[in-house]
């Protein structure tokens, strides 16, 4: 349990940045892990409770006082082992992963909490280091084979899963590289794609066949999406020549914002911001790239995304970023005794709004304004909240020059061709329709397809798309063979 009185004589040591002017000139990852000894002070502080809160509040259920354990004695080899048991990705999330288990750590209840995303980043940064992180084909093959749709961490995962019991995988995607919106969506600054890149080698000396620039179904009308594929495939193709097909697409959907102005040339989805810096990190030439260099941005949206936005325009050189959230500030600390072990509502205030962010709350967009039909600003009222009614504060109107205006405010569903071109039920929110149920989970209405992580639940974090890959491969293969070892 690391050390008996551990968590009474150690602090919760937190991981370190670079200097703000030094990490805005370029998109490289900043946070500086913890060392040997720092990894082995905070393990220390792990308490072994009677029940481990934060493995329940881990949506992959890692097993985390074991490896916590495992840190404390300087056993690294065997805390990749019990870490890589229950999450295929870690450097993932020991990246980017808002870290629920250490909500639900029991010293969380009147301290600080075990610092256990710094803890798997430190294990898992170990472990590529040593060549520790090899691949593990199957050796029997099933001759079973499977389509996998969507090559984010859902279906990374779930291909991965059903690769190493032996069945013949193909993983599709749309866009010219694997990792989905893990890809596109989420700043090299936060997570750099060379962590995406080794796992697909691994996945491929694990007999995985990844096929991509393939999209399957239709391209939705007059979409703006700028990674779209150059070849096509029936779902009628795939339903041929495969045994099963499981859909993993992310929920790519963005909310919009029809308020008067919104046609004004200014305005972008921030999936359509994102990506397109993504791609010249990544060495792509792109013609006409939406930059924010001094620009008055305005981000609509206080969530991650929003938040990456920030960060985005930051390092594009903008002469203001201003992030509006339409709910009410949160309180700097949570009730604990109130929301523990629960996610709790808090301000949270990340590294992009370290660097240069002014952030505006109960904050509601009117309009938006222009001349010559380019967008100059916005009208904005404060709001609250009345009997569950947003209402607006009179004379509280005022109007923010904007040169740029970001629209961040969440994923409503997947892109409905695809779930359309399959015959594929929806749920009331446009999410594929499958339970979860051990037996017969995340099947959909048509015969050998399934669905799992954003396609199935909607926009969610990482590790919940993990974990649905996970235990979609387990109810995939449990269709294919009968039975299934893999853990659910």
């Amino acid at each position: 349990m690391g050390k008996v009185t551990g968590f009474m004589e150690f602090e919760r040591i937190e991981e370190g940045y670079k200097p703000v002017p030094e990490r805005l000139k370029n998109y490289k990852e900043f946070v500086l892990g913890l060392d040997d000894k720092q990894a082995n002070k905070q393990a220390a502080r792990c308490m072994d409770c009677g029940t481990p809160f934060c493995s329940s509040g881990c949506p992959v259920n890692n097993i985390i006082p074991d490896f916590n354990d495992l840190v404390y004695r300087g056993d690294w080899k065997n805390a990749i082992e019990v870490l890589h048991s229950t999450n295929n990705f870690p450097e993932f999330t020991g990246r980017i992963c808002p870290a629920p288990c250490e909500a639900a750590c029991v010293l969380n209840v009147n301290d600080s909490a075990v610092g256990i995303k710094s803890i798997e980043h430190a294990i898992i940064d170990r472990a590529w280091s040593e060549g520790w992180v090899t691949a593990r084909p199957a050796q029997h093959k099933t001759g079973k084979t499977v389509a996998v749709v969507g090559s984010g961490p859902a279906g990374m995962a779930a291909a991965q899963q059903l690769a190493r019991v032996g069945h013949d995988v193909t993983l599709f995607e749309k866009n010219d590289r694997v990792g989905g919106l893990l890809r596109y969506g989420i700043p090299d600054f936060k997570m750099e794609k060379s962590h995406i890149d080794r796992r697909v080698e691994q996945l491929q000396q694990e007999g995985v066949t990844i096929r991509t620039g393939v999209l399957v179904g239709a391209m939705p009308k007059g979409s703006k999406v700028t990674n779209w594929a150059k070849e096509t495939i029936s779902p009628a193709q795939l339903q041929q020549d495969f045994d099963a097909v499981l859909l993993t697409g992310g929920a790519e959907q963005s909310r919009d914002l029809p308020v008067p102005g919104r046609d004004l040339d200014g305005i972008y989805f921030a999936m359509e911001f994102l990506p397109q810096q993504n791609k010249v990190n990544a060495g792509d030439k792109l013609k006409g790239q939406l930059r924010a260099t001094d620009k008055h941005v305005i981000v609509i949206g206080g969530g991650d995304t929003g938040s990456d936005c920030v960060g985005t325009s930051n390092r594009h050189g903008a002469a203001s970023v201003t992030q509006f959230e339409v709910m009410p500030q949160p309180p700097a600390e949570e009730n604990r005794p109130l929301t523990w072990p629960n996610w709790p509502m808090k301000l949270r205030t990340s590294s992009s709004h370290e660097e240069g962010c002014t952030r505006e709350f109960a904050v509601s967009t009117k309009e938006f304004i222009g001349e010559k039909g380019k967008l100059t600003g916005i009208k904005t009222v404060h709001v609250a909240f009345k009997d569950g009614q947003m209402v607006e504060i009179a004379g509280t109107e005022k109007t923010y020059q904007a040169d740029l205006v970001l629209l961040a405010m969440g994923f409503v569903h997947p892109v409905a061709t695809v779930l359309e071109a399959f015959g594929v039920a929806k749920d009331a929110r446009g999410n594929a329709k499958a339970t979860t149920e051990f037996s017969g989970g995340y099947a959909t209405n048509v015969a050998k397809v399934f669905a799992a992580g954003d396609m199935r639940r909607g926009q969610s974090l990482v590790v919940w798309a993990i974990r649905e890959g996970r235990q979609a491969a387990r109810a995939v293969d449990e269709f294919l063979m009968g039975f299934s070892n893999l853990p659910r």
